[in-house]
């Protein structure tokens, strides 16, 4: 018997070395897994107040976008208004050159088939053309 007590000694024994190694093992993981845990805690309290400081900064956000816009707003409207003048002032400039150029060929037409009238008055009405011309010339240049 005392060879069979030796035995079963040998084997809870040699069954022990493996369960003391796994212990120790274990032990450091979990020791590990305690210093990681004060980390991720720090980690996650960090995170809160990042959240805490977004949900905070969004009203204001908001309230900043909201101004901007408006403002843009008018802008928008103002320049609306403008092109929209700008298009009608456009537009009578165009009929007015198409009138001009219409009595302008009309007075050219009428000159050269008045051949019958004085020289010295077709240099008059010439030249006071001309210089009619030029200043209608001048004020569409202007208004470009």
């Amino acid at each position: 018997m005392h060879n069979l007590e030796l035995i079963i000694n040998l084997v809870i024994i040699l069954l022990l070395v493996p369960t003391i190694i796994y212990a120790y093992r274990l032990n450091a993981s979990l020791k590990t897994l305690r210093e990681n845990q004060n980390s991720l805690a720090q980690l996650v309290n960090a995170l809160n107040e990042a959240t805490f400081k977004a949900e905070n900064s969004i009203p204001k956000l908001k309230s900043v976008t909201e101004h901007s816009s408006e403002g843009l707003k008018e802008v928008v409207d103002s320049a609306k208004e403008l092109k929209d003048d700008l298009l009608f002032i456009n537009e009578r400039a165009d009929n007015l050159a198409d009138r001009l150029e219409n009595v302008i060929s009309t007075s050219r037409s009428a000159l050269k088939t008045d051949s019958a009238a004085p020289a010295a008055v077709r240099n008059d009405t010439s030249e006071s053309r001309s210089e009619a011309e030029e200043e209608l010339l001048k004020a569409l240049r202007s208004i470009k």
